[in-house]
């Protein structure tokens, strides 16, 4: 492979001749070969609706010849596109501002445009990576700005959608199953009756709080922080840049942005990721509690509770013939422990801020696109493969319910905790119905058993 010559403020370096980035990216590549962790591809096109933006802007306010900033324009759409994503190499562990991905997104741009304009690779001319294609910007406005928006994107045109698909699908268990009568447990022992379709409406309304709870922390994430650059005094850029680019940034995703209350906030923390974070990680935890009832309840067939039946997607081992597993539920609580760990790292890097910039940028956005990803396609592959193939074990169900000690609570107010505590025990030692119990222990009829002891009449309101 030919090398060709490019150069920065530090000299030469030897970039491969193909590649269309120039000398700072191959540093970075050289200076930080840590892990496998590229950059998120979010924030690679963020980072380039950013840059064609600022170029629209900058011509249109006379600050940059019309034909470059076309050629930026057009290098630009073709990142977003995704034809160039071979040329965004670096990894996640690098500057903490992310300066080596915003020279790479630079350097690929200028490239281009200038090879579209009848230049040479490396030429820096007639566009220059930092004096056109960074135009009114610095690294750390940029890239935080490219963090907020991949963020919003990722939440609304990824995450939010599976989610009220889920609460969807769950709200319509709560309804079909609502006459089902089943044992509650509380304790993981066995508690008062409830319908099944209770026990579902519970767990969409996790979902719902957890929706809404995300929702309410979109408004931070829209504000950016371009038009600060160093340091948030906006050196550099022009008057207003903050509010023109954010109207720009709002028209070009088709997403609601706005210039942050404070630009020197907006780059020296990120307690809007922190925040946001904070919500998913409610979620991973409604997840799990919700996925963790699943398993339990689908648990068996025949040796566990096995009161729902869960689909069959594939065999469950490869020694025992016919096992079927909850690997569904499986995938969706390691997510959620993933999920738990980002916002560790999240909060722990969010509260890492000096002065004036924090300095754990990539971290941040790598954990949080991580953290939305894996809930977008763990809950979409839940919703699709497990919960909508759900079905009740009438049968399992009313045997359940036959048998437990826990519908003596109906006859309390009547007799008394104490002697119902001893029909319990009494049914449960002796190992008959509790009718048999306390008729025979004498405190109350058969008849007023009967009328007193009906699962159904104890479940109380609908979901």
């Amino acid at each position: 492979m030919n090398n060709r010559i490019e150069t920065d403020s530090l000299g030469p370096v030897e970039v491969p001749e193909p590649r269309l980035w120039g000398a700072q990216t191959q540093r970075s590549l050289l200076n930080f070969a840590i892990g496998g962790e590229r950059m998120p591809i979010e924030v690679i096109t963020a980072l380039a609706q950013v840059k064609r933006a600022a170029a629209e802007q900058n011509a249109a306010r006379g600050a940059l010849d019309a034909k470059l900033a076309a050629a930026i324009v057009a290098a630009a759409d073709e990142i977003v596109s995704g034809r160039w994503d071979d040329e965004f190499p670096l990894g996640v562990w690098q500057t903490g501002s992310g300066t080596q991905t915003n020279m790479n997104l630079n350097e690929v741009i200028a490239n281009l445009a200038n090879v579209r304009l009848g230049g040479r690779l490396g030429d820096k001319s007639p566009v220059h990576p930092n004096d056109h294609v960074n135009m009114a910007q610095s690294s750390n406005d940029a890239f935080a700005t490219a963090m907020s928006i991949a963020a919003v994107v990722a939440i609304e045109d990824r995450l939010l959608p599976q989610l009220r698909a889920l609460a969807t699908a769950l709200s319509g268990h709560a309804v079909s199953w609502n006459k089902i009568v089943k044992m509650g447990r509380t304790h993981l022992m066995d508690a008062v009756p409830l319908t099944l379709g209770q026990e579902a409406g519970a767990w969409a309304a996790q979902i719902a709080h957890g929706i809404r709870a995300i929702e309410g922390k979109l408004g931070r994430l829209r504000e950016l922080a371009i038009g600060g650059t160093a340091v948030g005094t906006g050196l550099g850029a022009p008057p207003g840049w903050g509010a023109t680019m954010a109207t720009a940034l709002t028209a070009l995703t088709g997403h609601t942005f706005v210039p942050a209350e404070n630009l020197f906030e907006a780059l020296a923390c990120h307690d809007a990721f922190i925040e946001a974070s904070g919500a998913l990680n409610t979620l991973a935890a409604a997840l799990m509690k919700i996925g963790n009832d699943v398993r339990w309840l689908g648990s068996g067939p025949r040796s566990g509770l096995g009161e729902l039946i869960l689909p069959a997607n594939e065999p469950g081992s490869s020694m025992m013939p016919g096992k079927v597993n909850p690997t569904q539920i499986e995938a969706l609580t390691m997510v959620a422990v993933r999920v738990i760990s980002n916002h560790v790292a999240i909060t722990m890097a969010g509260s890492q801020g000096a002065f004036q910039l924090n300095t754990y940028k990539p971290l941040i956005i790598y954990s949080f696109l991580q953290s939305t990803r894996l809930l977008a396609d763990a809950t979409g592959c839940f919703l699709r493969l497990c919960v909508a193939g759900l079905r009740p074990d009438e049968v399992r169900l009313r045997e359940n319910v036959g048998r437990s000690l826990m519908l003596v609570t109906a006859l309390a107010p009547v007799i008394g905790y104490d002697a119902a505590a001893r029909v319990a025990k009494t049914a449960h030692e002796g190992g008959v119905t509790l009718r048999e119990a306390a008729t025979s222990l004498g405190v109350i009829s058969a008849d007023d058993f009967d009328r007193l002891v009906d699962p159904a009449a104890m479940v109380g309101p609908g979901p």
